[in-house]
């Protein structure tokens, strides 16, 4: 069972053309499903519960006689946790309590108390962060279920001091995965609604009799959601419209074939369009990497998923030495990077654009999606190159605090009404010019 993935080298004069038609994937470009989305969202926007209610029975396949009978009571939630495994429970334990305490210290470190200073005519500037009142959390649960995205969801929220979390979930058929009930009681969720697609996005950002409105959408969806969420951008806010999931791995040939293959299968094996990609100076470590990608995948239980995903979008490129590695990665800007190297950080100091970086060969990514603390909600699809991973931050939003003594009045004043009679704004001018002492 061998896969005809694409060995790519950055040394041939058409590499930057192949290494383009590698990466290239446009999301959202379905003008029918951007349709669908956009009638779906005016649908609930104007009819509200009934509309969530038509949707999701039809396409979950459900039989809900009213909105309300699609929420999970916090019982319910518990009782989840209380059924699972001690060997379960304790992993998903452990792994929210690291997710807490990694975005505990980054709100403190990110400046979340925030500031003020005083000049010296008494003037007192600064800024006010505050959380955002009510966030919802949408949750996927069609081909796969994720309950760790509620955890890298819901706890940087709650972290944030957002006072509620609305959580929706599909559950086609009437399904509830159980694992991912239990992640909601964990991180202290405060609802949850089986509604999933499109009409969640909808019932979120416009809010329903049932459903309330929130101040910002976050988590990953189908193409529908994606579209949906951009729709709402504005009306809400959002965190990021998320592409397929992608790995670049640089490595300088010390490292175990066998280990970089798995790692290049434990993002293709999201679904087939995911991106896997392998740097490396070595000719004949890649031939080692491809060799074990054969011989592993027929092992894998997704093989015909990886198969698709490393055939349609992954690659095995030959560059000229760690430098150049480098350099390439920062023009992929991709959501996972491992350096799977000697000495990684001396490389990570050379890497400007990643959404996460995995430091030496024990850091596979697949620590990072579970339980090493960081967010695994990141940019994808180039985006690291101007966005950064889900956090604390992005629960918050900042006032900026002007308090003017009556002697900055008279400094700023002049200031103020000299640009705006420059600007042709008359009543700015004298907005400022009424506080000076020697009005003109």
């Amino acid at each position: 069972m061998s896969i005809a993935i694409r060995k790519l080298d950055a040394a041939q004069p058409d590499f930057q053309a192949q290494l383009t038609a590698v990466l290239a994937f446009e999301a959202g470009e379905d003008a029918a499903i951007d349709q669908a989305a956009a009638q779906i969202l005016a649908d609930v926007k104007a009819r509200g519960d009934a509309a969530v209610l038509d949707y999701t029975n039809r396409f979950d396949r459900l039989s809900a006689a009213s909105v309300t009978a699609l929420e999970i009571g916090r019982q319910e939630l518990q009782d989840a946790l209380a059924q699972l495994s001690p060997e379960r429970r304790n992993a998903l334990q452990t792994a929210a309590d690291r997710v807490r305490a990694y975005h505990e210290r980054q709100k403190k470190e990110c400046g979340s108390d925030g500031f003020s200073y005083t000049e010296a005519d008494g003037t007192v500037l600064g800024q006010k962060v505050t959380p955002l009142d009510r966030v919802g959390i949408y949750v996927p649960g069609g081909k796969a279920a994720y309950p760790s995205s509620v955890l890298m969801n819901a706890i940087p929220a709650k972290v944030a001091g957002v006072q509620e979390i609305i959580m929706v979930v599909p559950t086609p058929d009437g399904v509830k995965n159980p694992l991912v009930l239990a992640a909601a009681a964990i991180a202290g969720v405060d609802r949850v609604f089986t509604v999933g697609g499109a009409q969640a996005v909808a019932a979120l950002a416009y809010g329903t009799t049932t459903i309330p409105q929130v101040d910002k959408i976050v988590g990953p969806g189908n193409a529908y959601v994606a579209a949906a969420k951009r729709r709402v951008f504005g009306t809400v806010g959002i965190d990021m419209i998320a592409g397929p999931s992608e790995i670049l791995v640089i490595c300088d040939g010390t490292t175990d074939p066998d280990w970089i293959a798995m790692d290049l299968f434990s993002q293709a094996e999201h679904d087939e369009l995911a991106q896997s990609i392998l740097l490396c100076p070595d000719a004949g470590y890649i031939a080692a990497v491809e060799a074990s990608i054969n011989r592993q995948l027929a092992q894998m239980p997704r093989h015909e998923v990886i198969r698709t995903s490393l055939t349609d979008r992954g690659a095995l490129i030959k560059v000229r030495d760690m430098e150049q590695a480098c350099e390439i990665a920062n023009h992929i800007a991709a959501e996972h990077l491992e350096i799977s190297a000697e000495n990684p950080q001396h490389w990570a100091d050379r890497i400007r654009h990643a959404g996460a970086m995995f430091l030496g060969r024990y850091s596979s990514e697949s620590l990072g999606d579970y339980c090493a603390g960081p967010n695994h909600v990141l940019p994808t699809s180039r985006t690291a190159r101007f966005s950064s991973p889900l956090g604390v931050y992005d629960f918050q939003k900042r006032s900026s605090m002007i308090n003017i003594s009556e002697a900055g009045a008279q400094t700023l004043g002049k200031v103020a009404a000299e640009l705006a009679y420059g600007e042709g704004l008359q009543a700015h001018a004298r907005s400022a010019e009424y506080r000076l002492k020697d009005k003109p």
